[in-house]
């Protein structure tokens, strides 16, 4: 199983990166993207990733536009675009680990 989760990250990083490049507003894509974060999320994190990923899923999102000032051959708008996507893919996941996360706190020990 975390083998298919590899996969859906593979596929998902690549396909957030050519799509930020050619077709960043594509509804289609950003929902694959969260569909695969999904699988993510529930394939592929076990209790030692939770915390990592939670951390890069925030970096991610706080990083987001500050490519945006380079106007050169619209460099910052494209890697924006990216980025954008990239957090696509991770917020499902990170909503899934975060509920994971959670409900291993709260449950009685």
């Amino acid at each position: 199983m975390k083998m298919l989760g590899f996969l859906a990250f593979i596929i998902g990083f690549i396909l957030a990166i050519v799509a930020g490049l050619f077709f960043p507003d594509n509804a289609v894509v950003i929902i694959i993207l969260l569909i695969l974060g999904l699988l993510i999320g529930f394939l592929n994190i076990g209790s030692e990733e939770m915390v990592p990923l939670l951390l890069a899923t925030i970096a991610l999102v706080v990083v987001g536009n500050v490519f945006s000032p380079i106007e050169t051959l619209n460099i910052g708008e494209k890697l924006g675009d990216i980025m954008a996507l990239i957090a696509a893919l991770m917020a499902p996941a990170a909503i899934v680990v975060a509920v994971k996360t959670l409900y291993t706190v709260a449950k009685p020990h």
